[in-house]
């Protein structure tokens, strides 16, 4: 009985091959980002590569997060978690970033952890409005208060208002888009809830270039989760998982020790 339901569970969930990939694609273009615009001399003018490669990290991490969130692990919240954790090692080393102005910013991996956890209330919620006969009270106020810890937590992240608001619409999105069936409605009704990303994801940069990497970005993610992610083979090397973890942190920590060595 436990092999037949862990098999139809298995079927229900889409191919995660891409994110192999992602994961390799994702610290390249963000390392990309982070030496041209904090190691290498203003004088090399490479503020195109930050404005276009550099733009592809933020939209990828935050897939993927959404992604392992909804379709692949148990406990999101754990997960969110773990997330955190890496922010906290990384803020250390993050805040002795050049910066054009001396405001407190907390790192990207706090965006990730709170998007993927108000996600999750989100999506529960929503659930339990579709099966229960009547909504329950308490989780409308968590609805209400999230959007108000949305406001306050806006001003302290990394990517502010836009980057919080983009883990949940992917998680909308792509629970839409994967379950949609062959009808007109549904199809219609799943590239509807793919639009709130793409226009979020346009609102996240200011020139014409970073903003179509990075919509662009968004919707190749919106077109794997639309059936597109079984025709992506399994990467040949998996990136380690200490790496994964680690390079967060660790290459802040570098570019910290380049740019503030004496002399």
């Amino acid at each position: 009985m436990k092999a037949t339901a862990s098999a139809t569970l298995s079927a229900m969930r889409p191919s995660s091959h891409w994110t192999g990939w992602g994961q390799w694609l994702a610290l390249m273009t963000m390392t990309t980002d982070h030496v041209t615009r904090y190691v290498l001399p203003y004088s090399w003018d490479t503020a195109w590569a930050g404005a276009s490669i550099g733009r592809i990290a933020m939209p990828l991490f935050a897939a993927m997060v959404a992604w392992h969130g909804l379709f692949n692990t148990r406990n999101p919240l754990r997960y969110a978690r773990r997330i955190l954790v890496i922010g906290l090692i990384a803020q250390l080393p993050y805040m002795l970033m050049p910066r054009p102005s001396d405001a407190f910013v907390l790192n990207i991996c706090f965006t990730l952890a709170a998007g993927l956890a108000w996600g999750t209330l989100l999506e529960r919620v929503i659930r339990q409005l579709e099966t229960a006969p009547r909504p329950d009270p308490r989780g409308v106020l968590l609805v209400v208060l999230s959007f108000g810890a949305w406001y306050v937590l806006g001003n302290w992240v990394e990517y502010g208002h836009h980057g919080l608001l983009l883990i949940p619409l992917y998680m909308l999105a792509m629970h839409h888009l994967h379950r949609a069936g062959t009808s007109f409605t549904e199809r219609f009704g799943a590239a509807m809830a793919a639009m709130p990303v793409l226009l979020v994801a346009g609102q996240m940069n200011t020139t014409d270039m970073a903003k179509s990497f990075t919509v662009g970005t968004c919707l190749c993610i919106l077109l794997l989760a639309a059936g597109a992610a079984r025709l992506i083979p399994g990467v040949p090397i998996k990136m380690p998982r200490r790496l994964w973890l680690a390079w967060y942190p660790a290459h802040f920590a570098a570019i910290a020790m380049i740019v503030n060595w004496p002399g």
